[in-house]
């Protein structure tokens, strides 16, 4: 399963579930210099992701996964999500943990 189709799955779970946020972590190659890596971080609500470390496109046809992206691991948070006061259920976990939709239950 490729990252893209691994992020699809977990948008689709994550339709059923305005309660539940889900943060994937990990890195990317750096913008500004290539031999640096910087953290990444998306976020999974309703449906959508969208990167809060990274430009995402506006156009939702595009990719929201930089090129060399590596996900290391997943929190499900509470949602709606409020930055300030995360309320984290479960993780950090392997992102793949969350591709069964009983976890988002947790």
């Amino acid at each position: 399963m490729t990252l893209a189709d691994m992020l699809l799955a977990l948008e689709t779970i994550s339709r059923d579930r305005p309660d539940r946020v889900l943060r994937l972590l990990g890195t990317v190659p750096s913008l500004e210099d290539p031999t640096r890596i910087d953290p990444f971080e998306l976020v999974v609500y309703r449906g959508f992701s969208s990167s809060t470390t990274h430009p995402t496109a506006f156009d939702p046809d595009e990719a929201v996964l930089p090129q060399g992206v590596v996900l290391t691991a997943a929190e499900l948070l509470q949602g709606p999500l409020n930055p300030a006061h995360a309320v984290v259920l479960l993780g950090p976990e392997p992102v793949t943990t969350f591709l069964s939709p009983e976890r988002w239950d947790d």
